[in-house]
């Protein structure tokens, strides 16, 4: 049934809808969801403190329970039950949440670790001093106020806050369709910049920066970069990188730790330890042994200990990447201005602050001014009674009653009725003569008062002093340093990031298997010795390539088809010594029937040079930039004649001497200034005339510190000083490099050592040994070698490289007995005949016209 004053109104359901949402939405935003942008508080915080400070719990009173704080507060301003106003007054108490806390409590009120507060009857609270500048000058009509819920009391509409909350504390708040996240800021760096925009009202945000540089987080922590906070203090929103701060402590045994004192806003340690824990059990992080929890009063201590050997910087770099102690922070600064949320910049907060005080300020004079004024106007009427006490007391002793009385003396000495009741309540202590001087001296300071007061209602400079005063008070009592520093720019991870840089040890097989191993895996041996495993191959495999490189470098791949293919040395995988490896045609596009003849490390394309050469004898030189662009199917690296193949690549600097060597043990030196640069896709020129049946197996670069290791495929080697090699035209014959016999074989690869490089020698068969190079002393040219390595007769030397010392140190060497065929076999001829006609002057070829 209805009423007779009701009505029945038909009404579409999608405008009921819109209409109903829009006063739901609008009625969280304003009284849930987003702070004031004067006082930088949401209704139910300062509902919180409205109550403590009603129940007179300042920063000396004793502490009183939470709960009754909760139900005071729920009782008489905020109906919505304890149980959503508790979890509001803990979060105000809570140091990692609030820069500058606003309730002081006693008790569990939770942990950074996340733990949840106790229930409320076991906390207790009170208002600190940040919060009592606030609440300053509530009662003296700065602020309006509103009747609360049931109308019982009134409760103010926003406080007064000499405190820059909103800055200083920042907020954070989700509402209907809009979210808010301001961060916190330090103080000090606030009153400078507001005090900044005081002096200059026209200054821009550039220029506040450099007073307020960025966000000043209560648990400290390193924001990665200013661009994201330019754009959030321009345009009210932006994005920053907040990183944990940690540093590397070294342990007992060579252990190194990593220990984080400072995580980022609003991280638990819980949730970092527990990421970290299972990122471990996947294997997604390794070389962490253990993770433990060393926090205690003096600060927050989250240790994490690495494994021997693991480089701290690549461990840290997976930890940003992979945890939370590397997170992005959304800047939204959104609050309410005059009730309508709108988004502001880092000038327009300090400008409404700034605003909201003059606006306190001016509502406080006007109420001290009329306090004084009233106060005056009775002083003035006091004073006239006394002057003629005695008619006063004739007039009021004449009179029957009290009307009478006033009335009386309202006409006697022109009194208003204010100053009559005054002087009818006046004691009879104040007729002495001494009270009289009192009320003049009050008179005076009434009216200097008052004249102050009028001062600053109109001059807004005075008001500006006033503001400026009281923020360097708040910045003396309350002021810190800034706990979360601001460092560069963060660019985004690069997987090197994520990898230890070290030396290793890359094979590639005869087959095309390709592995990486560390160094320390192979032990320093006396050549001679019989060497270990190096890998596990078939019977038809063996090794081919040998390199040591940095696992950051590029590896350049030349196939004997004269193109080139690039790989990261990281992304060749890490396999133990006797581990076949991976077959590179499954990491690069080879064509088959491509033989992959040379691999040459490099870490930068830069204006070196790149020279070639080829089994019939041509070189070439390219500038090492013209190779920088990486394509997946590989680009040509040289044009090759038909039947020639690509067998050794190598950097230069363009002044280099270099050295040819023949499988028949020929060689010839000559000047990389007699080879001109050429494009990338072009032929080459000769650089050494074959005689017949023989083919180039080896190209050095000649180093004055370093000697000529020439060695042979059934296991004999020979160290030559590159002087016994005299300088030559390129396209000459050459000159003998070592006496090939079937004690020896033919030769298999040649290389620039020094004394202080090791040497390490893979047969055909898997066979690997290790050994110093100053076991070979330099021997000439015209000699079959000494034993490098003894092998069965089927197997055959299949490739070796040079290590140097300074590139690993190998704490677990361990010397073998010298072996016993370590003799020289040299010439029987010691007449110098074969000497004679190893420096005979071969007839050099000139280059034919149009041939290169």
């Amino acid at each position: 049934m209805l009423d007779q004053n009701e009505t029945i109104q038909e009404r579409l359901i999608e405008e009921e809808m819109k209409d109903s949402y829009l006063t739901y939405s609008m009625s969280v935003i304003i009284s849930r969801a987003l702070p004031d942008v004067r006082d930088g508080l949401k209704p139910s915080q300062r509902r919180i403190l409205v109550a403590m400070n009603d129940l007179g719990l300042g920063p000396r009173s004793r502490f009183r329970k939470c709960a009754k704080i909760a139900g005071d507060t729920s009782g008489n301003y905020h109906p919505h039950g304890e149980a959503v106003v508790y979890p509001t007054l803990v979060r105000l108490a809570q140091s990692w949440n609030m820069r500058y806390s606003l309730v002081h409590g006693q008790g569990n009120f939770g942990s950074i670790d996340g733990d949840p507060p106790a229930a409320m009857r076991y906390t207790e609270a009170r208002l600190t001093g940040a919060s009592m500048e606030m609440l300053h000058d509530l009662k003296l009509d700065t602020v309006e106020f509103m009747p609360n819920y049931d109308e019982t009391r009134e409760e103010p509409t926003v406080l007064p806050s000499k405190l820059p909350n909103l800055i200083v504390n920042g907020a954070n708040g989700i509402a209907v369709g809009m979210a808010t996240s301001i961060p916190p800021h330090n103080l000090c760096e606030v009153v400078d910049g507001l005090a900044a925009l005081i002096e200059n009202s026209e200054i821009s945000i550039e220029e506040l920066m450099k007073h307020i540089p960025g966000p000043d987080f209560p648990t400290g922590g390193i924001i990665q970069g200013s661009s994201g906070i330019r754009q959030a203090y321009n345009t009210g929103k932006g994005k920053i990188t907040l990183r944990a701060a940690a540093h590397t402590e070294q342990k007992r045994g060579g252990k190194t730790s990593i220990v984080i004192t400072e995580i980022p806003y609003q991280i638990t340690k819980t949730r970092i330890i527990e990421k970290i824990a299972n990122l471990v059990k996947k294997g997604t992080l390794t070389g962490i042994s253990d993770v433990r929890d060393e926090s205690d009063r003096d600060g927050l201590r989250l240790v994490v200990d690495l494994k021997r050997g693991d480089d701290e910087k690549v461990v840290l770099n997976k930890l940003y990447k992979h945890t939370p102690l590397q997170e992005t922070y959304s800047i939204i600064n959104i609050a309410l201005v005059d009730g309508r949320p709108q988004t502001l910049d880092l000038k327009q907060m300090l400008q409404e602050f700034l605003r909201h005080r003059m606006t306190v300020i001016r509502r406080r004079t006007q109420f001290l001014l009329d306090k004084a004024n009233d106060r005056l106007h009775i002083v003035q009427g006091l004073i006239k009674a006394i002057d003629d006490i005695d008619r006063v007391i004739e007039i009021i002793r004449k009179s029957q009653e009290v009307n009478q009385a006033r009335e009386a003396l309202m006409t006697e000495f022109t009194l208003t009725e204010i100053q009559a009741n005054a002087i009818l309540a006046m004691q009879l202590q104040r007729l002495v003569g001494l009270e009289r001087i009192k009320l003049l001296d009050e008179r005076s300071e009434l009216k200097e008062k008052i004249k102050e007061y009028w001062a600053i209602m109109q001059k807004d400079e005075l008001v500006y002093d006033i503001i400026r005063e009281d923020l360097f008070e708040l910045k003396d009592k309350y002021g810190d340093g800034r706990r979360t520093e601001i460092k560069g720019e963060l660019k985004d991870f690069k997987i090197e990031d994520l990898i230890a840089e070290e030396s290793v040890a890359v094979t590639v097989s005869h087959a095309g298997y390709i592995k990486q191993t560390r160094l320390s895996f192979y032990r320093s041996q006396q050549r001679g010795g019989k060497g270990v495993i190096g890998s596990d191959i078939k019977d038809e495999d063996f090794v081919e390539h040998l390199f040591v490189a940095s696992t950051h470098d590029y590896i350049m791949f030349f196939t004997d088809a004269g193109k080139v293919y690039w790989l990261k040395v990281y992304d060749v995988p890490r396999l133990g010594r006797t581990s076949r490896g991976r077959a590179i045609v499954n990491m690069l596009e080879i064509p088959k029937g491509e033989q992959v003849t040379s691999m040459v490390p490099v870490r930068t394309f830069d204006d070196r040079y790149l020279i070639m050469a080829t089994e019939k004898g041509v070189v070439k030189k390219t500038v090492l930039s013209a190779y920088g662009r990486p394509q997946k199917g590989g680009i040509i690296a040289i044009n090759l004649d038909k039947g020639d193949k690509l067998i050794r690549a190598m950097i230069t600097h363009g002044s280099d001497q270099v050295i040819l060597g023949t499988r028949k043990g020929y060689a010839i030196r000559f000047s990389e200034r007699d080879v001109r640069s050429q494009g990338r896709n072009t032929r080459g020129v000769k650089g050494l005339n074959l005689r017949k049946g023989d083919q180039v197996k080896g190209m050095i670069l000649v180093d004055k510190n370093s000697t000529l290791l020439t060695v042979c495929e059934n296991g004999f080697g020979k160290r030559t000083d590159f002087t016994k090699y005299r300088l030559q035209s390129r396209g000459g014959k050459g000159i003998i490099n070592i006496k090939t016999t079937k004690r020896n074989g033919d030769v298999v690869c040649l290389m620039s050592v020094r004394d202080d490089d090791e040497l390490m020698i893979i047969t055909v068969h898997g066979k690997m040994i290790r050994t110093p190079v100053s076991g070979l002393r330099v021997i000439g040219r015209s000699t079959q070698g000494v034993t490098l390595i003894k092998m069965n007769d089927e197997d055959k030397i299949g490739s070796f490289t040079r290590v140097a010392r300074k590139a690993e140190k190998d704490d677990d060497s361990a010397p073998e007995t010298p072996g016993e065929d370590d003799e020289e076999q040299e010439s029987e001829d010691e007449s110098g005949e074969n000497e004679e006609i190893e420096e005979e002057e071969f007839e050099e070829e000139e280059e034919e016209p149009g041939k290169e």
